[in-house]
């Protein structure tokens, strides 16, 4: 296996798009580099990393659990988590970035069982961002080694594939079609489809361009109309959302196998809105109505494609018990919605700098966050605070009415128990509101808790063009709070979205009201 020294570009661009929460020192030498002088041999993968990185790459604690969140402690000393997902019995499935290994956990016993990798290389270390299940066997990706596994869960054995590359490809996530398998390049800026059923041995790949030379190419999903849809972007300097007419292009992979797709073939390309600074997730409702979350702000998107419009969402501010902020050099605290998947009318995301799970109706236009209790200090500008900073939750899978999640620094994988009632209520008088230019509206909110509850809200608008002003924002029972809705003189016309939200120390719910500037 030839293995390659990506790990100073896979942290450096990681650590620009996620700010205050980076990958900084996650790959940052050869897979084959031994370990440091300064380290401790403990015989387990902490051996990776010197004694000093240690608690902030291993973990810094025991598996812990709030009112809906269980959390989970790998056996294994450091094996970071990062990809997760289900077979057909329920069984958890996840790949370990520091060993190289798949490890399954069962939800009845709850117990582990990792499966030894003889392939992999000693003290090797991959970013395994993307993972799926099928007949039998766990594919994923390896950025380290540009390859795609097969891991079967019938025998424990593990099979690699090579990914066509160029240059330097980064094969993120992965998901599966029938018996095709999509991976986003990610640095080399294509799709590629692979056919599980091809038994030579050099495999063959169909790789689809994008329109935006020397750009990323992010979270791509297959629509209900069997379109391939897929974000194409640069740091800050916009992009597009891309759309493959898939049923064209299987029909065109059967008789053209080894060809490259161009872009114009089946596409169609839509401008991105300048404010989307790092589009990674993506997802398509029943509707046809596709959802784009933003990984260095707040802020996740709607696009239709009829109307060819995007509608702009955001989550309340990050809770300063992730971010810690002792220096106070934290003056935005986003957070940083990552991945996306939905399932009915409920968009999922993980919030990986607010260090929760959210979940929004689609419908309703109402949000849930579930804060995950395990922190790791290292990761924020905590000082000497021990309740403080995130667990790095990326991956996630959505199982009935459970989110199976990791915790990339905690060595830990966790659940979301969606069915637990909420504590913690909020509903709003009026969800549609008209407002001209230098006016006020009044707008009241209830609140059903019993427990201390922050009232937060946030804006969609530009600078101050809506200002939402709340007479109480901490209470501890429920009651009915007046709020104001006030319009610059000086604001644009048009249409946002306000939200407002209840927070608790385990969940924060919210309402979306949809503000109408004359």
């Amino acid at each position: 296996m030839k293995t390659k020294t990506k790990g100073l570009i896979v942290a450096g661009f990681f650590a620009v798009i996620l700010l205050t929460s980076t990958l900084t020192l996650a790959l940052n030498s050869s897979p084959n580099q031994q370990p440091p002088t300064e380290a401790t041999i403990t015989g387990t993968p902490a051996d990776n990393f010197p004694d000093l990185d240690r608690p902030k790459f291993c973990s810094t604690g025991d598996a812990k659990s709030n009112t809906y969140v269980t959390e989970y402690k790998i056996p294994t000393d450091c094996t970071q988590p990062l990809a997760i997902t289900l077979d057909d019995s329920g069984m958890v499935y996840f790949a370990q970035t520091n060993t190289g290994k798949i490890a399954k956990f069962d939800p009845s016993t709850e117990q582990f069982t990792e499966y030894e990798n003889p392939d992999w290389p000693q003290g090797a270390r991959s970013m395994i961002w993307g993972i799926d299940y099928s007949n039998g066997n766990v594919w994923y990706t390896d950025d380290s080694f540009n390859s795609i596994w097969k891991f079967s869960t019938l025998d424990g054995t593990y099979t690699r594939i090579a990914f066509p590359t160029k240059e330097d490809s980064l094969p993120q996530r992965l998901e599966i079609f029938g018996n095709k398998i999509i991976v986003n390049d990610f640095y080399e800026s294509k799709i590629s489809i692979f056919d599980t059923t091809q038994t030579t041995e050099n495999k063959i790949y169909t790789n689809i361009p994008s329109p935006l030379p020397g750009s990323f190419v992010g979270g791509f999903e297959v629509d209900n109309s069997g379109n391939i849809w897929y974000t194409n972007w640069m740091l800050r300097q916009g992009g597009a959302l891309v759309k493959f007419d898939y049923t064209e292009l299987s029909e065109f992979i059967a008789t053209n196998p080894a060809q490259n797709v161009t872009v114009s073939e089946f596409s169609q390309v839509y401008d991105l809105p300048a404010s989307i600074g790092a589009p990674n997730g993506l997802s398509a409702d029943k509707h046809g109505n596709l959802w784009v979350v933003d990984t260095i702000s707040s802020s996740f998107y709607k696009f239709s494609e009829s109307s060819g419009t995007f509608t702009k969402y955001t989550t309340p501010d990050s809770p300063v018990s992730t971010y810690g902020n002792v220096t106070g050099v934290i003056k935005i605290p986003v957070t940083q919605p990552y991945w996306s998947e939905i399932q009915g009318d409920k968009l999922f995301f993980n919030e990986q700098a607010a260090n929760a799970l959210a979940v929004f109706d689609i419908e309703n236009e109402s949000l849930v966050e579930y804060l995950v209790p395990s922190q790791n200090p290292n990761w924020g500008d905590c000082g000497d605070k021990s309740e403080c900073g995130i667990a790095q939750v990326f991956g996630f899978q959505i199982a009935q009415d459970t989110i199976w999640f990791t915790e990339w620094v905690e060595n830990n994988i966790g659940k979301v128990d969606l069915g637990k009632p909420l504590t913690t209520t909020l509903s709003v008088s009026n969800k549609q509101v008209t407002i001209p230019r230098g006016q006020t509206m009044p707008i009241e909110i209830i609140v059903n808790t019993n427990t201390d509850t922050k009232i937060l809200s946030k804006t969609t608008s530009d600078f101050s063009d809506i200002i939402v002003k709340i007479p109480n924002t901490t209470i501890s029972n429920s009651q009915s709070i007046p709020l104001s809705i006030v319009t610059s003189p000086s604001a644009l016309p048009g249409v946002y979205k306000v939200v407002l939200s209840a927070r608790t120390a385990d969940v924060t719910v919210s309402e979306f009201i949809t503000v109408t500037i004359q």
